[in-house]
């Protein structure tokens, strides 16, 4: 049998956890005005970013006030983690942060997960009021 979703996916402080997406957004908005919504991993507390732990994906979901559906935003894959042919860092390496413009309608909640190859499944939510 399985482990529920809610066992899997991992919360935390992310000023005490490396692996917990931070959101950076207003409180509130203006309806349908666009506006900047950052999610960092390891914001405090920098994480590993090598082939052997990396962070792969963030991601960024509302779900508006009122309603279970949850609304994908954006997503970013980061792709370079310093792999390279042989013990010694590779040339490039990507930071696992992402800014995503987004305008909302109504007022709900903010929603990041971030994959880490090793460490699963980490999530955070801020509220967000709509003007």
């Amino acid at each position: 049998m399985n482990a529920p979703l809610s066992s899997t996916v991992k919360t935390a402080d992310w000023k005490a956890e490396k692996h917990v997406p931070a959101i950076a957004a207003p409180a509130a908005a203006k309806a349908n005005e666009p506006f900047d919504v950052e999610i960092d991993v390891g914001r405090e507390i920098p994480h590993p970013n090598t082939a052997q732990h990396h962070i792969v994906w963030i991601a960024l979901h509302f779900v508006p006030e009122g309603s279970n559906t949850s609304i994908e935003l954006g997503r970013a894959d980061f792709s370079a983690h310093g792999a390279s042919l042989s013990d010694a860092p590779g040339p490039a390496a990507t930071a696992p942060s992402a800014r995503f413009r987004v305008s909302l309608a109504v007022s709900g909640t903010l929603h990041a997960t971030a994959y880490c190859n090793l460490h699963g499944l980490w999530t955070s939510s801020a509220p967000i009021m709509v003007e």
